[in-house]
């Protein structure tokens, strides 16, 4: 099989909030949406927004999920800089900062946001990894 991913689906309580959500912080665009799924074209994948009650009827699952949900979605970006001003940029939306970006361990750059379901998202800078449509 090709390691590669086509779709990454968030199953959300509120799929209205959660669209604009990324439209008004993130600067995102959805590529459709028509009501029960909103789909945001990124560079090679799909991220979509689905109600999660629905998403755990479609695997055939209890909906009881809470917590932390043991996923972060995480975007790479070329320099630290750039990652201080998307920080800069969603502090002054004000979308709620996790951790700050910071040198971290494994010899990046990094820190974290959440959206308003608590989905976590890592800006991250690896300096030794090459990414395409970056």
């Amino acid at each position: 099989m090709q390691q590669r991913l086509s779709f990454l689906t968030i199953g959300v309580n509120d799929l209205e909030q959660m669209k604009n959500f990324y439209i008004e912080k993130f600067g995102w665009q959805p590529m459709k949406d028509d009501g029960g799924i909103v789909f945001f074209k990124l560079n090679g994948f799909i991220l979509s927004l689905f109600p999660a009650n629905e998403l755990a009827e479609d695997i055939g699952i209890p909906q009881d999920g809470s917590g932390f949900k043991r996923v972060t979605m995480a975007i790479n970006f070329p320099s630290e800089k750039e990652i201080d001003d998307v920080f800069a940029d969603l502090e002054q939306k004000g979308v709620r900062i996790v951790k700050q970006p910071s040198k971290v361990f494994w010899g990046g750059y990094s820190g974290y946001v959440a959206d308003i379901e608590n989905n976590y998202w890592e800006f991250a800078f690896k300096p030794f990894v090459e990414f395409e449509n970056m």
